[in-house]
C-alpha cells in the first residue's frame, strides 16, 4: 500500500478542530422511532469516534413529521429528540473526534405520510430506487403554499437551534439527493411562477439565513448539495457550481459536494461508476466558490482517499460504505501501513499495557 502523507493532518475552520480529514458522511439507519435516536444510533456514532474518524456527521435529521423518507428516520422537531442526541455528542467527543448532524426535509421523497410536499406539483418521484413497500410507494406532491414556505424555514431553524443545543460541533443542510431543497433549487422538480420560481436559490438562502441566525458565529455551516443530477434533463455541473456560489454567498463555510439523487440515473448524465468518480465535482465547486469542499465517492481504499487529498481537489474525504463495514477503518489503515497499533489504549493486550505502563 503506498504510505498517505495527508489523511492524517489536522484540519480546522472557524472553531472547528479536526484531528484528521476523514469524515464519516450521513448515512440513513431506518432505526428511529418517532424521530428519536435510541441505542442503536449511539453504538453506530460512537464506535466510529473510537475508530478515530476526525468528524463524524449524523445521518439525515429531519424538520418535520412528513419531512421523513421513511417512519424509522430521524427528527428534530421536539425537544425530546434534542435530549437523545446529547448522549451521543457527548460520547463523540469523550473519544476524541467532533461530530456534525445534517437538518433536511424529504419534501416529494417522503414516505409513510399523507402529506407530502415540494417546490411544485408535477408528478410523483422516480427516482431509481423502488419505494419501500412497508411505506407506499412515492405520491404526486402537492405545491408548498409562500406561508407554508416561511413555516419550513420556520422548523429548519427550529431544528438547528435544538442540534446547537444537543452540543453538536457543526451544522450541514441536506440540499442535495433530490430533497426538499434541491427540488427548489432544480429547474425540473421548480415549476412555480412566485419568486421562488423565479429565484430558484431562494428557497434555500432563506434555510441557510436561518440556520445561520441561531448559530455562534464561529460554529461552522456545511451544506451538501449534488453539483451534477444524473437523471434525465438534469442540470450539469455548470448550474451544481452557480448553486455553491449561491449558498456561499448566503453563508455556507464548506460544501459537501455530491452528485445526483434527483431520478432514476440516465446514462448520458452521470459518470461512470469508479473509484473516486464525484471527485471531480468536489474539484469544481472549490475551484467556484473558494470553500473547503468534502468529496465522496468510492473512496474507500485509504491510499484513493490519500491521493485525493493530496491533489488538492477536496480538504476532507468522506468514507461511507467503508466505515459502515469497519467502525476501524482508519486503525486498519494506518497498522497495515506501519504495523504498529494506532487503536486506543483499550485495545492494546494486556501484557503491552503491563510492560509499558499504559
Amino acid at each position: 500500500m503506498a504510505k498517505f502523507r495527508f489523511l492524517n493532518t489536522p484540519f480546522t475552520i472557524k472553531n472547528l478542530a479536526l484531528k484528521n480529514r476523514l469524515v464519516m458522511p450521513p448515512m440513513c439507519q431506518y432505526q428511529a422511532t418517532d424521530g428519536v435516536p435510541n441505542d442503536w444510533h449511539y453504538v453506530h456514532y460512537v464506535s466510529r469516534a473510537v475508530g478515530g474518524a476526525g468528524l463524524i456527521i449524523v445521518e439525515m435529521t429531519n424538520v418535520a413529521p412528513n419531512g421523513r423518507i421513511s417512519p424509522r428516520c430521524l427528527g428534530l422537531w421536539n425537544d425530546e429528540q434534542r435530549d437523545g442526541f446529547k448522549k451521543i455528542v457527548d460520547a463523540v467527543h469523550a473519544q476524541g473526534s467532533k461530530i456534525a448532524i445534517q437538518i433536511a426535509h424529504a419534501g416529494r421523497k417522503a414516505l409513510g405520510t399523507d402529506d407530502v410536499v415540494s417546490a411544485s406539483a408535477n408528478g410523483a418521484y422516480g427516482g431509481g430506487v423502488e419505494a419501500d413497500p412497508r411505506w407506499g410507494g412515492y405520491q404526486e406532491p402537492r405545491e408548498l403554499s409562500r406561508a407554508e414556505i416561511a413555516q419550513t424555514v420556520q422548523a429548519f431553524q427550529d431544528a438547528v437551534r435544538r442540534a446547537v443545543e444537543a452540543g453538536f460541533d457543526a451544522i450541514e443542510l441536506h440540499g442535495a439527493h433530490g430533497y426538499l431543497i434541491h427540488q427548489f433549487h432544480a429547474p425540473k422538480t421548480n415549476l412555480r411562477s412566485d419568486e421562488y420560481g423565479e429565484n430558484k436559490f431562494l428557497f434555500g438562502e432563506q434555510v441557510i439565513a436561518a440556520a445561520r441566525a441561531v448559530m455562534p458565529p464561529e460554529m461552522p455551516l456545511l451544506v451538501r448539495i449534488s453539483a451534477q443530477e444524473y437523471g434525465a434533463n438534469g442540470y450539469d455541473l455548470a448550474y451544481g457550481c452557480e448553486i455553491a456560489k449561491h449558498y456561499a454567498a448566503a453563508g455556507a463555510d464548506v460544501i459537501d459536494v455530491s452528485g445526483g439523487g434527483d431520478d432514476t440515473p440516465d446514462a448520458a448524465h452521470m459518470p461512470q461508476i469508479a473509484a473516486g468518480y464525484q471527485v471531480y465535482l468536489a474539484d469544481a465547486v472549490k475551484k467556484a466558490t473558494g470553500l473547503p469542499v468534502i468529496a465522496v465517492g468510492l473512496l474507500d481504499d485509504p491510499a484513493v482517499a490519500d491521493y485525493v487529498l493530496g491533489s488538492g481537489a477536496a480538504d476532507l474525504v468522506a468514507v461511507g460504505r467503508g466505515l459502515l463495514r469497519d467502525p476501524y477503518w482508519l486503525l486498519n489503515a494506518q497498522y497495515r501501513q506501519t504495523a504498529a497499533d494506532a487503536a486506543p489504549v483499550q485495545f492494546v493486550p494486556d501484557s503491552y499495557r503491563r510492560a509499558f505502563g499504559v
